[in-house]
Parts: C-alpha cells; structure tokens; sequence
C-alpha cells in the first residue's frame, strides 16, 4: 500500500468512526483531546480575566504580556502536535513551558504592584505547576512513543 492510499484509507476510517460515533474514549485524535491543552486552557481563561481587571495604564505593558504568554501555551501545545516529527512538537512542548513560567513571574509583578491580593496571586500562581507538570507527562509520553517506535522498527529491520 501507498503513502497516499495508507493516508486516505486513515482518513475514510476516521470519517467513519466519527459518523457512527464509535470513537474510542479517551483517544487522542486532536491536540483538544489533551488533558494539557484542557489545563493551559484553563489557565489562560484565568488569566485573561486577571488581564482585564489590570488598571488601564497596564493595558498595552503587563496586560498585553500576560495575554500573550497565555496564549502561547496553549497555540505551542497546539501547533506541536500538528507537527510530524516527535522533536518538533517536544520542541514547541519546550516553549510553552517557559510561556507558563513567564506568566509565574507576570503574576509576582501583580502581586507586587497591589493589582490583587496575595491570596489571589497564590490561587492564580498555583494553577501553573499543574499545567507544567501535564507538559511534562505529556513530554515524556512523546518521547516514550518516539522510543517504542525506533524500537520496534530496529527489531524489524
């Protein structure tokens, strides 16, 4: 079989699934169906809400930085599962978790300035940790895929 008619045997299988409503629970077939994407989501819903509330005068400096950091984890999660190679999308894994530490350090620069309380920044801050440590698992996941992989492909070969 083909490369292409591999890929449109895929697809028409897919397309069929997705009619009959057999999908299996739990599969990923959409960077949507990540448990991290879900988080970062999350978070960054937070975070535009924090963004919005920010005096006007922080409009277009730590409003703007924390929107798009926020944005950031979740178009990087994104875009690198629509990449092909394993390395690709741990590459753009790599970038969103720095997007989440710079929106740790927007959140410091808040509580700093007396934008909201403490008791806010701590709830907002603690909301972090656990996206990154999704992006981990999900890291590791991919990695451990690219290994099973090169693996099997080596005892076949």
């Amino acid at each position: 079989m083909t490369l292409m008619e591999r890929r449109k045997s895929k697809v028409e299988t897919r397309n069929s699934q997705e009619q009959t409503g057999s999908r299996s629970k739990g599969r990923v077939r959409d960077f949507k169906d990540l448990d991290v994407w879900k988080a970062a989501r999350e978070f960054r819903r937070e975070i535009y809400i924090l963004a919005k509330g920010l005096p006007e005068w922080e409009k277009f400096g730590l409003a703007n930085q924390l929107r798009r950091a926020g944005v950031s984890v979740t178009a990087n999660i994104a875009e690198g599962f629509g990449r092909f190679g394993c390395q690709e999308n741990v590459q753009f894994c790599r970038q969103a978790r720095g997007s989440i530490y710079e929106l740790r350090d927007h959140l410091t620069t808040c509580v700093d300035a007396g934008y909201f309380v403490l008791a806010e920044g701590r709830r907002l801050d603690g909301l972090a940790p656990r996206v990154a440590q999704l992006l981990n698992g999900y890291l590791r996941s991919t990695k451990n895929m690219k290994l099973a992989a090169e693996n099997g492909q080596g005892r076949a070969a």
